[in-house]
């Protein structure tokens, strides 16, 4: 996509290229003293999302736009694919893209400073086969990234309030690993993978900001998240079977067992009220969902789609990621959390995915 006509005064739907950007309201509001800037900083918050592009990204804009709030997407891409799957194009036009690199320290300082970022939810990362398949840039991306966001909040001299960062249940090991039952997010950690690896390194630096800097942060660990616009990384198959129900296909999910999922509007919604909480700390947290096995979402498919009987497989074979935790950490700190139940959030999807179907934004290319 090219630039936006709109100039850079205009903070409605734009892509700008540099990663400078000055908003009209900063230049009107923002000239007087440290003091003014700073009660500026209360009064209107303002949230910089990295890797907003992606699926909970998508949700986040979403939910910040349906409450008017003012979002500043931060990423390489130039084109919001997963995002118009999400949001209609009034709420697109609300949303501020600025292209940039997480791993350009002075770059992310300035978008911080010119946008006057209040609240960061940092979710930019590689997956599961892209740290495999490069190691080298996994690592750049996913820990030296975080380093330079939290920096960046640090350097901001206070502008910025909170930071939330997306880790992981990879952090954790497998199942068999842990006592039965729920596990608390104090569990021990034990990664089976780099990108497991990479994600508890950014816990331990998060938890470094705060004890040598007062820096607040908030990780949060994911599960299986599942919902329109999530088609990349080991657990996306579940989302692709939904889109294969929705478009009368076969499909297979490559792995079985039992699997905590987790709505990625609800997710989103997480990320939003960890970010806006009265926090002072660093903490890391996991949290529940629906604990549901592959084979029963597939009977679940095939009951809101009899004439996929047959057409759902699985290999039975368990994820090594633990898949029940419990909610009480993370709502003692920042409360009640959403839940959507499991089979309104896949009945949501299905019929989701069969809207944008019909208007061609989805099709048989999104099983890949």
């Amino acid at each position: 996509m090219q630039s936006d006509s709109g100039t850079p005064s205009d903070h409605r739907y734009s892509l700008i290229t540099g990663l400078t950007v000055t908003h009209s309201v900063r230049r009107m509001t923002w000239a007087g003293d440290r003091a003014q800037q700073e009660n500026l900083y209360v009064a209107t918050p303002k949230y910089l999302i990295t890797g907003a592009l992606g699926c909970i990204g998508s949700w986040v804009l979403k939910h910040l736009t349906d409450a008017d709030k003012q979002a500043v997407v931060l990423d390489l891409g130039s084109e919001p694919v997963r995002p118009r799957l999400v949001l209609d194009p009034s709420q697109l036009e609300k949303v501020t893209f600025i292209k940039g690199d997480i791993l350009d320290l002075a770059g992310v300082e300035r978008v911080i400073g010119d946008s006057g970022i209040t609240h960061i939810i940092h979710l930019a990362a590689l997956q599961v086969p892209f740290c495999r398949a490069d190691p080298v840039l996994g690592a750049q991306v996913n820990v030296v990234g975080t380093v330079n966001l939290l920096e960046a909040a640090r350097r901001s001299a206070g502008q910025v309030k909170n930071l939330v960062y997306a880790s992981s249940v990879a952090v954790f090991g497998a199942p068999e690993d842990y006592p039965d039952g729920p596990m608390t997010h104090s569990a021990g950690l034990a990664p089976t993978t780099l990108y497991g690896v990479y994600k508890q390194a950014n816990e331990g630096t998060g938890r470094i900001y705060w004890q040598d800097w007062q820096i607040p942060s908030i990780g949060l660990r994911p599960a299986v998240v599942y919902g329109v616009a999530r088609d990349q990384g080991l657990t996306s198959s579940p989302t692709k079977a939904m889109l294969a129900t929705a478009l009368g296909l076969p499909y297979h999910v490559p792995f079985g067992g039992s699997n905590l999922m987790q709505w990625s509007s609800d997710t989103a919604k997480v990320m939003i009220q960890c970010v806006e909480a009265e926090w002072r700390g660093a903490e890391v947290f996991s949290w529940g969902g629906a604990s549901v096995s592959v084979a029963e979402t597939i009977r679940m498919l095939e009951e809101i789609s009899p004439e996929m009987a047959g057409k759902l497989t699985f290999d039975d074979k368990q994820l090594p990621f633990p898949f029940e935790f419990t909610d009480a950490a993370l709502e003692a700190a920042v409360g009640p959390l959403p839940f959507t139940p499991f089979a309104e959030g896949v009945r949501d999807t299905v019929e989701h995915f069969r809207r944008l179907a019909a208007a061609g934004l989805v099709g048989p290319g999104g099983l890949n």
